[in-house]
């Protein structure tokens, strides 16, 4: 920031609103804050704050979800995304990340739209913890090249028909995850910033607010209506992607 008198308030918005969605959601929370942030923040600035914010507003989330967290369901996915999450940084470090979030974005894209206008399938059955490994591996992967750290999980739970309540219960511990590593990481290399930490503490109470009411409203969802609301920000994640 520079100073300008809006950016601070814009900041704040953007943070509430950011929060807002992923408390209704379980996800998003980068995609809706960033899609301001960058406008008055640097974007080393601002993948520090929507890991950080991220890492609270998922926590927090998963903290009301726990009497459904089910850790022989979720440890296959937190695994693979552990191990995914360095890889993807590494990916960055000798490709286009521009030509990677293109690719990925426009396979959300035609994924969303396909799941909004197709008729109702069947849900994939187990296919075993090894899969669950594999898409939580790729799920860290794609987290840690674009910062959107619940994606592929969320599809894959989608397409196992489970509730709502069980869905949450595993993409927010796994994103949990992706965020914990990818903090680590940006600690290890000394990218945090005073002005970043500032940033932070200015965010918190709007942060908790909008996680707050997003959880709120979560509670008035039926299934259908929140089997909407995820793939609609699917399509809004790879349409953002793709620009």
């Amino acid at each position: 920031m520079d100073g300008i008198s809006l950016e601070l308030p814009l900041f704040i918005v953007a943070t509430f609103a950011g929060a807002l969605v992923a408390g209704l959601s379980g996800f998003a929370f980068g995609l809706v804050a960033a899609s301001i942030w960058l406008y008055i923040l640097t974007p080393l600035q601002s993948a520090s704050l929507i890991i950080a914010f991220g890492l609270i507003v998922q926590g927090y989330s998963v903290w009301k979800l726990r009497g459904a967290l089910d850790w022989r369901r979720l440890w296959p996915f937190i695994l693979g995304a552990a191990l995914g999450v360095p890889i993807g940084v590494t990916i960055l470090t000798w490709s286009d990340p521009a030509f990677v979030r293109a690719g990925v974005g426009l396979l959300l894209v035609l994924y969303s739209l396909y799941a909004l206008f197709r008729p109702a399938i069947a849900p994939v059955k187990s296919p075993g913890a090894a899969i669950d490994a594999v898409v939580g591996f790729l799920n860290g992967a794609l987290g840690g090249i674009t910062g959107l750290a619940g994606i592929l999980v969320t599809i894959w739970c989608g397409l196992r028909g489970w509730p709502k309540d069980v869905q949450r219960a595993v993409f927010q511990p796994v994103a949990v995850a992706t965020f914990l590593v990818s903090a680590l990481w940006i600690g290890a290399k000394g990218a945090l910033s005073a002005d970043t930490i500032e940033l932070f503490l200015i965010g918190l109470p709007a942060l908790f607010a909008g996680t707050w009411l997003g959880l709120k409203l979560f509670g008035r969802l039926d299934e259908s209506a929140f089997r909407k609301i995820v793939l609609v920000l699917l399509l809004a994640s790879g349409t953002a992607l793709v620009v």
